[in-house]
């Protein structure tokens, strides 16, 4: 059987590709810089992996002021995913939780919203520059929760 005889083909995997516009979760000012041509990238593309003002170091910083944590003792990851437009804004945010076996379960609600807004809250993303274009990316961050707070930030 091939990979296109199964159910579904045709379509990615909604933690893979572009993030679709979802009028229940989107901010509608949103705006992908060149959406007729589909050229926004991954993070990991261009000359930086991180493309934060400060680096990963300030959003560490940022979220260590925030205090962010959960009454329950839990362990898993809470992974925000988003698009940085050619202006250096965010949207398109989606979230994914897992347990510590990276099975998707949801962790905390009420954690994730918080680690959601946080993550959306964040200012200082700046746009990438491939051949004196600028362009936007898929950006996510995964924070590592243990003991009901947060340990890690990844990437």
């Amino acid at each position: 059987m091939s990979c296109q005889a199964e159910k579904g083909s045709g379509k990615y995997p909604v933690t893979v590709g572009n993030i679709e516009f979802d009028e229940k979760l989107d901010d509608p000012v949103f705006r992908k810089c060149y959406p007729e041509k589909q050229i926004d990238v991954q993070y990991y593309q261009g000359t930086k992996e991180f493309d934060y003002k400060g680096e990963k170091i300030a959003i560490i910083e940022k979220l260590t002021n925030e205090k962010i944590s959960s009454e329950s003792k839990i362990n898993g990851y809470i992974t925000v995913r988003f698009l940085v437009n050619c202006e250096g804004k965010t949207g398109l945010f989606r979230i994914q939780q897992m347990n510590a076996d990276l099975k998707e379960a949801v962790l905390d609600k009420e954690l994730g919203d918080k680690l959601l807004r946080f993550t959306k809250s964040l200012d200082g993303w700046m746009p990438k520059e491939i051949k004196g274009l600028k362009i936007g990316y898929y950006q996510y961050l995964t924070y590592k929760i243990e003991n009901g707070k947060v340990s890690e930030v990844l990437p």
